[in-house]
């Protein structure tokens, strides 16, 4: 797991909640979550609220450099910010259970098929997690994944 853990006064954890993530967002993290609220709201699907505002809270927190490309275009990776993001929330008392695994493992999917074809060992340990799941729960990540996308936008380049 990546342990980078920006300071609140950082450049990368300002620039990223505000301007910038990456190719696959339009928005810094604050707008990409504005945008998740929209779209949960839209569709009535009042139960993924909690979770829309706090999915990404890990994200300013662990934001870096990866590698020559997020150098290049001037971009962040999160490596586990979802981890990140339920470890900021776990112990917080007034957050449901069922929030805090939204949150959790509202990446899963995607990285199950990522890791599938660039990192096996990294792929069986997040199928073992999904294979531990509750459908129902699945269900509600597959659907959670749809609000995040379209939260995204369009794609940077």
């Amino acid at each position: 797991m990546n342990r980078v853990k920006n300071s609140f006064f950082s450049r990368a954890f300002w620039e990223s909640l505000f301007f910038v993530q990456n190719k696959w967002h339009q928005h810094g993290v604050l707008l990409h979550t504005l945008r998740v609220l929209y779209y949960i709201f839209k569709a009535g699907e009042f139960r993924f609220f909690a979770a829309g505002v706090l999915h990404d809270i890990g994200k300013p927190v662990c934001a870096y450099k990866k590698d020559d490309e997020d150098v290049e275009f001037g971009e962040y990776s999160f490596s586990d910010h979802e981890e990140r993001s339920y470890e900021i929330i776990k112990n917080w008392p007034f957050i449901s259970e069922y929030t805090k695994q939204v949150v959790r493992y509202h990446y899963l999917i995607r990285d199950i098929k990522k890791s599938k074809e660039e990192d096996m060992p990294r792929y069986e340990r997040k199928k073992k997690i999904w294979d531990s799941l509750d459908l129902d729960l699945k269900k509600d990540l597959e659907k959670f994944l749809l609000y995040d996308d379209l939260g995204k936008g369009k794609k940077r380049r």
